[in-house]
């Protein structure tokens, strides 16, 4: 009993009352591009980027591919960009997945009335990984714990499509994983959504363009809300999801 003590004393607090106050310390979040001008004629952060998430004139960086690597960085002579961490980087549009030096804020997670009123209180998801490396599956079972606690929001994640509102998609979405995506999505019940997880669900990248991959799934089904990051931190998922239902913390 007394050791027990003692470790919850070492230990702390891990419960975090509220997800969107968060300071994660020592995240690669959101990144910040400065005002300075580039050098003529530079492309080293663009010849650093291993996912083609950058562009320049203007200097924007696509979260959709984005890996959060951070090779630009120190790459870029003249300190142009830089990361901090902010974990704030759900969207519900693909296209606000963009930052740049005119547009260096993701638009804010719009509200939705009809998810919010069918799900605000209930929401169950299934976790499909197409062809992932676990690192998005591992974030996803985190939100599970002590620390983020996603089920007193009332959403979990649920072992059968049966009973899930929705897939949280994880993978490039692999030939192979078409058929048992799929499957998965006809078993669930009207309505349901999709949230793409991680830079592989969101745009295939890194392995974008490859062979291996079938990504007609999503040119059907839209994805409701996208997670960019590799993988994206828990409270990137915690913070979107309840963004979209108008949940407070």
């Amino acid at each position: 009993m007394l050791k027990s003590i003692a470790v919850r004393i070492s230990q702390g607090t891990q419960y975090i009352p509220n997800p969107r106050k968060a300071i994660p310390v020592g995240f690669r979040g959101k990144p910040l591009i400065a005002p300075q001008a580039c050098e003529t004629g530079c492309h080293a952060c663009m010849a650093a980027c291993p996912t083609a998430a950058i562009t320049l004139d203007p200097v924007a960086i696509d979260l959709g591919r984005c890996v959060l690597c951070g090779d630009c960085g120190p790459a870029c002579p003249s300190a142009k960009i830089s990361f901090s961490n902010d974990f704030r980087l759900a969207a519900t549009d693909r296209r606000a997945l963009v930052v740049s030096e005119p547009q260096p804020d993701l638009d804010p997670i719009k509200v939705s009335e009809a998810l919010r009123k069918r799900f605000g209180r209930s929401l169950k998801l299934r976790v499909v990984s197409a062809g992932g490396c676990a690192g998005c599956e591992l974030e996803v079972n985190a939100l599970t714990n002590v620390n983020f606690d996603i089920g007193r929001y009332g959403i979990d994640i649920v072992a059968s499509p049966r009973h899930a509102d929705g897939v949280v998609l994880t993978g490039p979405i692999t030939r192979n994983m078409t058929a048992a995506l799929q499957l998965c999505w006809d078993a669930m019940p009207e309505p349901k959504l999709v949230i793409a997880v991680g830079a592989c669900a969101i745009s295939g990248s890194p392995f974008e363009g490859s062979t291996a991959l079938e990504r007609s799934f999503l040119e059907r089904f839209a994805p409701t809300l996208y997670m960019p990051g590799c993988p994206p931190h828990p409270l990137t998922f915690v913070c979107g999801i309840l963004d979209l239902l108008g949940i407070p913390s």
